[in-house]
């Protein structure tokens, strides 16, 4: 029989949880907003388009990660 994973209980907001939503929802959202983000830009070289990927994935994730603590926050069960 194979072992049974760990459980836990969490007093407020899992953040284990947060992180792993924030890390697939950033990768589904935040790689077409940098392809459509970038249309607008001139990026001429490879160190360019490396730059303006991690600045606005950057800020792609903060954002993510910013609601979905808060969508955690109010869906607590207390």
């Amino acid at each position: 029989m194979p072992e049974r994973v760990e459980t836990y209980e969490t007093d407020g907001v899992d953040f284990g949880w947060v992180m792993q939503v924030t890390f697939v929802t950033t990768i589904v959202v935040g790689a077409p907003v940098v392809a459509l983000a970038s249309l607008f830009f001139e990026l001429s070289s490879w160190g360019a388009w490396a730059e303006f990927a991690i600045r606005v994935g950057a800020l792609v994730w903060f954002v993510t990660a910013t609601c979905v603590y808060v969508y955690a926050r109010r869906n607590v069960e207390e």
